[in-house]
């Protein structure tokens, strides 16, 4: 079990050293990724491999496209109020917040 944990915590080029040195089976060493190291030397010694769970990727962002753009043009109406005259706090979150606002509007489109 330690040595499980040890081979995760390693680096990839303690990994490579130590595949080089004492598993001279293992082919491609210098090509291959640290889990993939740590899958090959498993392997080698005869454990159990059992793969993590992968990351699921991204969805498409579940807003709706017209909805935020309504959204964008009250911030726009208040952002020209605060040019007027108000606190540049203030300000610069509602340029950030439409700034989201339009990345959101590009996800949802595309």
């Amino acid at each position: 079990m330690e040595e499980k944990k040890d081979l995760e915590k390693m680096t990839a080029v303690e990994l490579r050293e130590l595949a080089l040195k004492e598993y001279p089976g293992i082919t491609g060493v210098h090509a291959l990724k640290k889990e993939e190291l740590v899958l090959a030397i498993r392997q080698a010694r005869g454990e159990d491999v059992k793969e993590g769970k992968k990351k699921k990727a991204a969805g498409k962002v579940k807003a709706d496209k017209k909805e935020i753009k309504k959204q964008l043009r009250l911030l726009k109406e208040k952002k020209n109020e605060l040019l007027a005259g108000g606190s540049k706090k203030d300000l610069t979150r509602l340029r950030r917040k439409i700034k989201r606002l339009k990345r959101l509007t590009q996800k949802a489109a595309g």
